[in-house]
């Protein structure tokens, strides 16, 4: 018999398949009955007729319970009144294991806490909605390095244990290394691959980072994973271009391979075909004047302060002006990080950008054109009272053969957020790591 999975089929109509999986729910009704399976790529409603069927098969499955595993044959039929498009005639069943009824799988078609459905985590996953979700965040990651890795970028790996911090360690998670010195857990690998491309001309590099940030809010995690890309010789007109063709192309690639997904996740579709580049661009003063307006006319609740940074209710309204990610660049320079470039037509303001996500969903990415001058980024080292011993090697990147170089980190988690239409970060990771969880 041809062994398939529930994505594939399309392929297969009129044809009898076996299937691998689980059994997701069921409905009887007398003598026929409508078991619904999922194999991990999806699932489809079979019918199963009593007069159709064994009177064993008709009553297995019948007996079933939610989430036993099974081996499932029938012949695949077209339905487009099915959400797939296609339902299964079931002709035989094998259960590989049977849940007991004393003992039913614990999260059932009703309404759950958010409580309950995180502790059990490690079971949530298997519902369709959030099977969904980590399929389009697989395809985002995949896309993303697909990105850069055909466009002439090296990946570089930096360390996650770190001697020293990107900004500071207020946010950063401490622990003991040998001989009594301290290490941290990294919160971005930027500085290192800032080395790597004046190595290498252009990198990026792909992992885990934390954040000790005691954050409650549906934007923030504390493990979650980057990307960062770094280009020698690159100002930032070529940043913000390389940063609106790398969104653009990962939500491309998730619109080709997951409309069924979206469909389960009741996202508009329609949304996410308008992002296309090139993005809008405004300055962090034109933005200001844009919320000072909003505000004049009650449509913010709190005015904007000119010089602090865009709260989340600033970046929802700013965002919610564009049908695409909005670029807000020039940021002053003052709420930046110390390794930022400052502009050279107004050293007040940084030459950096935040990329927003329409519908409130707040920064994706943020970048910079990074200080080329020693004597300016040492400067800036001793201003914001690091130590100046743990850059020295940040220094030397200056000291030999210094160039404009810029780079960007976009966190995967908001972006999956965003394309999935997701209220909370916490659906988008197979395990979430939060102030108040690190269980299971």
């Amino acid at each position: 018999m041809q062994l398939a999975t529930i994505a594939s089929l399309g392929q297969f109509e009129g044809q009898s398949v076996t299937l691998r999986g689980w059994l997701y729910n069921i409905r009887k009704s007398g003598k026929l009955l409508f078991p619904i399976f999922r194999d991990g790529t999806g699932t489809i409603q079979g019918i199963v007729p009593k007069a159709a069927v064994p009177e064993q098969v008709f009553e297995t499955i019948k007996d079933l319970t939610l989430e036993s595993s099974v081996i499932v044959t029938g012949k695949v039929r077209r339905d487009e009144r099915a959400p797939s498009g296609f339902e299964l005639d079931v002709e035989n069943i094998e259960v590989i294991h049977k849940i007991p009824e004393e003992t039913p799988f614990p999260i059932s078609l009703k309404e759950h806490g958010v409580d309950f459905l995180m502790e059990h985590r490690h079971l949530w996953i298997r519902t369709p909605r959030q099977s969904a979700i980590l399929r389009i965040r697989a395809t985002i990651m995949r896309a993303a390095q697909e990105y850069f890795d055909t466009n002439g970028f090296t990946r570089t790996d930096p360390p996650i244990l770190t001697p020293n911090a990107c900004e500071g360690t207020s946010e950063l998670f401490e622990m003991d290394y040998f001989d009594q010195e301290k290490a941290y857990l990294t919160q971005s690998g930027q500085l290192y691959i800032e080395a790597t491309a004046l190595a290498l001309g252009k990198v990026y590099s792909f992992g885990p980072t934390f954040r000790a940030e005691k954050s409650k809010t549906r934007r923030h995690l504390t493990e979650f994973w980057m990307i960062e890309p770094e280009v020698a010789y690159l100002e930032l007109d070529g940043l913000m271009e390389l940063a609106e063709n790398f969104v653009s192309h990962i939500v491309k690639r998730v619109l080709e391979g997951h409309q069924a997904d979206l469909k389960v996740l009741n996202k508009d579709v329609a949304k996410l075909e308008a992002i296309q580049a090139p993005f809008p661009k405004i300055s962090y003063d034109e933005a200001h004047a844009m919320l000072e307006d909003a505000y004049a006319k009650g449509l913010i609740e709190n005015p904007h302060t000119y010089g602090d940074d865009f709260g989340s209710p600033d970046e929802t309204y700013i965002s919610n002006q564009f049908d695409r990610p909005v670029m807000v660049h020039r940021y002053p320079a003052a709420v930046k990080a110390f390794y930022m470039e400052p502009d050279p037509k107004d050293p007040t303001k940084a030459l950096c950008l935040d990329v927003l996500a329409p519908e409130g969903y707040g920064e994706i990415i943020g970048g910079s054109q990074r200080v080329s001058s020693y004597e300016l980024l040492k400067s800036r080292i001793e201003a914001h009272e690091l130590p100046l011993e743990a850059f020295q090697w940040y220094l030397d990147l200056r000291k030999y053969g210094s160039v404009p170089h810029a780079g960007f980190g976009m966190g995967i988690e908001r972006v999956v957020a965003w394309v999935c239409g997701l209220d909370h970060v916490r659906e988008t990771i197979p395990f979430a790591r939060t102030l108040n969880r690190i269980y299971p």
